[in-house]
């Protein structure tokens, strides 16, 4: 994976009342045409904004794509005949990241025919990840919707998934069964990455990485640049919310084998997954790493000075001075990390779950 920032070229569909996002909200590097550069107001959940700012929808779906051609078509129709059937306003944002089957100049073509078709395209591979932030940070609805085109997701339940949003800021589908490859890695490498992932936000975490989730764009933003460009951008956003006091909702869906073929690897993405978390709960509570640690050597040493005492006439040995010395580093250590996590941390109290006024 390519780890700096690709450009990204925005292809708009026929001139329509539908407008780009501010620049504010137009991902770095990317390049409008002349009908989609037109400002937009940014999106607030107000009641009567929709009059105010017809052109802005309620729902922004977020589509990442690479070589997704073989089923493309389907998953797009099963998608807009869904949310015709809602109440719902809304846009699809397909971000493709560099197809070599012709899934963009599909993707283009279909944007053509439908003025709510929004497409990106990644210059450079960058992931799943890096797809999701440009398309997040091109979207202009109230709620974003995160899935994926595989057909493994119930797309065709999108509206219901915004409907149950409530009050919480992010709603996250919880698959009910396995269906990804290499289960038997798989299976306990999640169990474990999720234990993790709870041991830092103190919550029960029933999906840790479903690619199937809702959330309110105002606070979405916040964290758009502590995505990963890999697969545990999902871990990411869901963690996000979590540690800095975002209610974050659960819906059972089910899941399907998908189509194409998987860009999942299972040691690799997995490695990517643990690696996110531990970084995560550094960023956010580094105590819950340090903490442990430098108890159980201060601990270790103390059950060694005693025996020191017993054993050696009340001599202390040089390794029972050596775990002393590493326990007071290592909780030294992060404390100092706990200081500058919170004295760097932004002043931002989070609303209350479903607010919509400003966050001060």
């Amino acid at each position: 994976m390519a780890s700096s920032p690709a450009s990204t070229t925005a292809t708009s569909a026929a001139p329509t009342t539908a407008s780009a996002p501010s620049a504010a909200a137009q991902p770095a590097g990317a390049v409008a045409s002349p009908e989609s550069s037109k400002p937009s107001e940014p999106a607030t959940d107000a009641a009567g904004d929709d009059d105010a700012h017809p052109g802005i929808p309620d729902v922004s779906i977020v589509l990442p794509t690479y070589n997704e051609v073989g089923h493309l078509d389907a998953e797009v129709e099963r998608i807009t005949a869904a949310m015709d059937a809602s109440d719902y306003t809304w846009e699809i944002i397909a971000v493709d990241d560099c197809s070599a089957d012709g899934t963009l100049e599909r993707l283009r073509e279909l944007a053509a025919t439908d003025e709510r078709i929004r497409v990106f395209e990644h210059r450079r591979n960058l992931g799943s990840g890096g797809a999701r932030r440009t398309g997040t940070q091109a979207s202009r609805g109230r709620f974003v919707v995160w899935t994926d085109v595989d057909m493994t997701y119930p797309n065709d339940r999108i509206p219901w998934l915004v409907d149950r949003l409530g009050q919480d800021d992010q709603l996250v589908g919880a698959r009910t069964s396995e269906e990804g490859t290499h289960k038997f890695a798989r299976v306990p490498a999640k169990w474990v990455i999720r234990r993790l992932a709870q041991y830092l936000t103190q919550q029960e975490i029933p999906d840790l990485n479903s690619g199937f989730r809702v959330f309110r764009r105002e606070h979405a933003v916040r964290y758009l640049h502590q995505l990963p460009n890999g697969f545990s951008c999902v871990t990411t956003m869901t963690m996000s919310f979590m540690t800095d006091g975002l209610s974050v909702g659960y819906v059972d869906i089910p899941y399907a084998a998908r189509k194409g073929e998987s860009k999942f690897h299972w040691y690799r993405d997995t490695r990517k997954y643990l690696l996110q978390v531990v970084r995560m709960i550094l960023s956010y509570e580094p105590l819950r790493v340090f903490m442990p640690i430098g108890l159980a050597l201060l601990f270790a040493g103390l059950a060694k000075v005693g025996f020191d005492v017993v054993t050696k006439d009340f001599r202390i040995a040089t390794n029972t001075l050596l775990l002393l010395f590493a326990a007071f580093q290592v909780i030294s250590i992060g404390l100092l990390a706990d200081l500058v996590v919170r004295v760097s941390k932004p002043r931002v109290d989070p609303a209350p779950p479903g607010g919509s006024g400003q966050r001060g």
